[in-house]
């Protein structure tokens, strides 16, 4: 009896130590001046978290290629377009793209404060319009892309993407072209922005 005992309180004593440190962390992120309600243009986009993609190449004529992309269920869409873009060295395209989401984070520019505020979307919608392009930051691809999605009501929102999974699907075709884009610092947002001049 006493070692069940002893092992009842050290467990308590654990599950307090951890809930503590919980407290902590969070008392020391909002210490720090992050609003998790905001995030950076330049936040990285996580990678390999969209197992299901599949690409087909539909055609290609003199350097441009156009391609059939399609994610599945639970698959993150920028991530696995960044995946995409990168393992092909994508230097320029542009896409469209219907389907749905299970859920999804879009954002909006804040001009004031030079970042995006973020708008979670915690419910499955239908993806009304994806319309985005892929240009080079700093020689790496990056895919910037905005959405409308609509719920259940019929009600309509969105914004840039932050992240979106797919629930059912997600059908997207993109036309990679031959001659590279660049993006470059623009002083007065700190965005980067594409200049077709560039090369």
């Amino acid at each position: 009896m006493n070692t069940f005992c002893s092992r009842l309180t050290l467990l308590s004593v654990l599950a307090l130590a951890l809930f503590a440190s919980m407290r902590e962390a969070k008392a020391e992120q909002r210490s720090d001046g992050r609003d998790e309600t905001y995030v950076s243009p330049s936040a990285p986009v996580a990678t390999g978290k969209a197992p299901g993609m599949k690409v087909r190449l539909l055609s290609e004529n003199a350097g441009v290629k156009h391609y059939a992309i399609i994610l599945a269920k639970g698959d993150e869409v920028m991530s696995g377009l960044t995946d995409f873009a990168s393992q092909n060295k994508v230097a320029s395209a542009s896409f469209t793209a219907i389907g749905a989401f299970s859920h999804a984070t879009v954002a909006w520019f804040d001009d004031a404060r030079r970042e995006f505020r973020l708008i979670p979307i915690e419910q499955q919608v239908e993806l009304v319009s994806m319309i985005g392009d892929i240009a080079l930051v700093n020689d790496r691809p990056a895919v910037h892309t905005h959405v409308a999605v609509a719920s259940s009501d019929g009600t309509m929102r969105g914004g840039h993407v932050i992240n979106a999974f797919v629930f059912p699907t997600l059908e997207l075709f993109m036309t990679v072209y031959p001659t590279p884009l660049h993006k470059e610092s623009d002083e007065a947002t700190g965005l980067k922005l594409i200049d077709p001049l560039l090369k």
